[in-house]
């Protein structure tokens, strides 16, 4: 969330930002097509590191973050993409077969968070086991949203393709476009990739309905939902599924491939 206003405004001492500048940023952040709802909790974080300095340091000043305008939220249920236009976009990764590509092919058939897949290191991505996979974990780059969003994914579909295809470039980083030591650059490939879906369906979806795509597809072969929870990196309303470890990878990889199916 800081990385955003550095992107959009530079790195500078805290005092140096105005609020005519914070809306600057919100104005960006919609622009890249953002929900109101996802800029007002990045709004909310930047406040907040911005509160903390400002005490820390014993600094008297505004935070020019807070009382920001923010539009009205739409209220509108996430959708989750039809299998066919899912197929559709998938085909056309195939024949553009770059970076972006490689994303949203990754993302389609394994339903991760769009943090996790661009801030996946190639070691991360194990193609050379029985079943290929791979490993979600925290990064000093990316951290991830939950404990149990630690997993193992295997890799199937469009995905497999991709993980193979991202190894051609030299850089440690998936996705060097959006990743480096310094950040994950997320919203940045969020605007690229919803720029990019949005004239190439129907539905009026975005990158994140992807996630949705997967579990209801999972649902369909009646996979159970503590397999789904685990594999998506869900919290499970279970008590049951927070003890033992969990699923092996060749029960996750058999529902994931009746899925593809």
């Amino acid at each position: 969330n800081a990385g955003c206003v550095i992107e959009v405004l530079g790195d500078r001492p805290i005092t140096d930002y105005t609020s005519l500048e914070a809306g600057k940023v919100r104005d960006v952040l919609l622009d890249r097509g953002l929900a109101v709802t996802s800029i007002k909790r990045i709004f909310g974080s930047i406040r907040a590191i911005i509160n903390l300095a400002l005490a820390e340091h014993g600094i008297d000043a505004r935070n020019p973050f807070a009382n920001i305008y923010m539009p009205e939220a739409a209220i509108a249920e996430r959708k989750p993409i039809p299998i066919a236009s899912i197929r559709h976009i998938q085909r056309e990764c195939l024949v553009i077969d770059d970076e972006n590509r490689w994303l949203l092919a990754l993302i389609s058939d394994t339903g991760l968070r769009l943090s996790e897949a661009v801030g996946l290191v190639k070691e991360d991505i194990v193609l050379d086991a029985d079943i290929p996979h791979i490993v979600i974990q925290p990064h000093p780059w990316r951290r991830l949203k939950t404990k149990g969003s630690a997993r193992l994914v295997p890799l199937v579909g469009a995905s497999l393709w991709a993980t193979t295809r991202l190894q051609q470039h030299d850089s440690r980083y998936a996705f060097p476009s959006y990743c480096s030591e310094t950040g994950c650059k997320s919203n940045s490939a969020s605007g690229a990739l919803n720029k990019w879906m949005k004239p190439r369906l129907e539905e009026d979806a975005v990158v994140h309905s992807l996630r949705h795509s997967m579990r209801d597809r999972l649902r369909a072969v009646e996979c159970p939902s503590d397999v789904i929870d685990q594999i998506g990196g869900w919290s499970s309303s279970s008590i049951g599924a927070s003890y033992g470890k969990g699923y092996a990878l060749t029960v996750l990889s058999k529902w994931m491939k009746m899925m593809e199916d």
